[in-house]
Order: structure tokens, then C-alpha cells, then sequence
């Protein structure tokens, strides 16, 4: 059975992220959070259908078995291979910023098919991060890419990198198309050839300092603008990717 089959059967229903092996007639125990989802939020009782994802590409089509206070299990009836990944690999350098910026950042970008995040402590950036803090931060950010997965249909989790220095990020870059965006630049995009992946920075508030910038372009990426107009750096991966998305990916 596959996906279309298993929504044609039961119509349109839950999608929870489960990292566990997947094998027809198994049964899975739910972890608190999604157990908690489905019994408490979306109030399922037994035999209730939902899809589950193991965040690596694989689906389970799944039957509530037990419904319990101190645990819920699910049944497994089909295993199918995930869809919604783009062809285009992008690696999304995004500057850190406060409050909820970064979330919504995360969300899309994982909405339009990024495939890896890396925070970034840029020279103009005002967020710094240590220790305990960093990783309830960085967990938080990995449940936000986790979430927009079970929305959007994702079957791959993309990984949020720990945070690095703008350097230490530069110097990691491999992709053959590597992009920087930067107002003050006139150029549009403009790439003839069709690369398979793509690295991808966003500054903070404030923008990418002269030093940001001549680091940057060391590293061989290409400054871009997106137009006259200033955009928050929550919007500006938003743009960009949907860009991207649509000269080299699946948009």
C-alpha cells in the first residue's frame, strides 16, 4: 500500500513525527509529546487511523491500539516511502535572531523545502548563546523543523545544525551555488546553469557588516538583492528560497 492509497481509504488525517523503525504489524509506542497530541488535543480513541514519519523518508500508516493515560500505542498496517522532498538541496545559513524571528524562519524554510539549517552569530547579531541555554534553544528549533514536517507533508526532518560563527560556517561550504543576500548589490538573480544544491546566507536585522560581507565573498558566494525594498530576516529566506525553489527545485 502507499500513501495515496492508505488517504484514499481513511481520508485526510494527522501526520506525527516518530522517530522509530518501521515494519508492518509492529506496534509503536507513541512518545509523550504526539501521544499527548492525539489523545488529549485531537481526542483519537482506538482504532483511529494517522500517518506517522520517522523523520529519515519512511511513512507508516497506523491504527491507535491503546489509549492510556501512562502510554499509547499504535499498530502499523503499511510502510511507504515519504514524498514532498525537493530535488534541489539548499543549506540555509540563517543569522540568529530574538524572540520568535527565529521560529518562523525555521518553519518556512522547512515549509519550502530546505534541506539543512545552520544558526548563525554574525558580526551585527545581537543574540549569543551559551551552553544549557544553546541546547534548549537549539532542541526547540529541531521541534519547530519537526512540526512544520508533519504540516507540510515532509517525510525528512531537515537537521538544525548547532549554531557556528559566520567563519566557521563559510569555511564549511561545499555546494556548487553559493548566494549571499545584500542590499546594497544590483544584482538580480541570474544563474544559467542548474546546480543540484545551494548554500544560502541571511544576516541579521541590521544586515551583513563589510566584514561579513568580504568574508563571505572569500568563500566564493555571490552577493544578491531581492529588490529594492528592505526585508525582516524572517522574510528574507521566505523570498529566497521560494525563488530558488522555483528556477531549481519543485515550485
Amino acid at each position: 500500500m502507499q500513501a495515496a492509497d492508505w488517504y484514499a481509504v481513511h481520508g485526510k488525517m494527522p501526520r506525527l513525527h516518530v522517530p522509530a523503525v518501521f515494519a508492518v504489524g509492529q506496534e509503536v509506542v507513541l512518545p509523550e509529546g504526539p501521544a499527548r497530541h492525539v489523545t488529549r488535543v485531537l481526542r483519537m480513541g482506538e482504532g483511529a487511523p494517522l500517518v506517522l514519519f520517522d523523520g529519515q523518508g519512511n511513512e507508516a500508516g497506523v491504527r491507535l491500539a491503546e489509549v492510556g493515560r501512562k502510554h499509547t500505542t499504535a499498530v502499523i498496517d503499511a510502510v511507504w516511502v515519504g514524498e514532498g522532498e525537493s530535488p534541489f538541496a539548499v543549506h540555509l545559513g540563517q543569522a540568529i535572531s530574538k524572540g520568535d524571528r527565529m521560529d518562523y524562519a525555521i518553519q518556512k524554510a522547512v515549509e519550502l523545502g530546505v534541506a539543512a539549517i545552520t544558526p548563525l552569530y554574525t558580526e551585527r547579531g545581537d543574540v549569543r548563546l551559551k551552553g544549557d541555554r544553546e541546547a534548549k534553544k537549539l532542541a526547540h528549533w529541531q521541534a519547530v523543523a519537526a512540526s512544520a514536517c508533519e504540516q507540510s507533508g515532509r517525510a525528512v526532518v531537515p537537521v538544525v545544525h548547532s549554531p557556528l560563527s559566520l567563519v566557521e560556517w563559510l569555511s564549511a561550504r561545499q555546494e556548487p551555488l553559493r548566494l549571499m543576500l545584500h542590499l546594497a548589490t544590483g544584482n538580480a538573480f541570474d544563474q544559467p546553469e542548474r546546480p543540484e544544491a545551494a548554500a544560502l546566507l541571511i544576516g541579521p536585522e541590521g544586515g551583513l557588516t563589510e566584514t561579513d560581507i568580504a568574508a563571505a565573498q572569500a568563500a566564493d558566494f555571490m552577493p544578491l538583492t531581492l529588490g529594492p525594498r528592505v526585508l525582516r530576516t524572517e522574510t528574507a529566506p521566505v523570498v529566497a528560497l521560494t525563488l530558488l525553489q522555483h528556477y531549481f527545485g519543485d515550485l
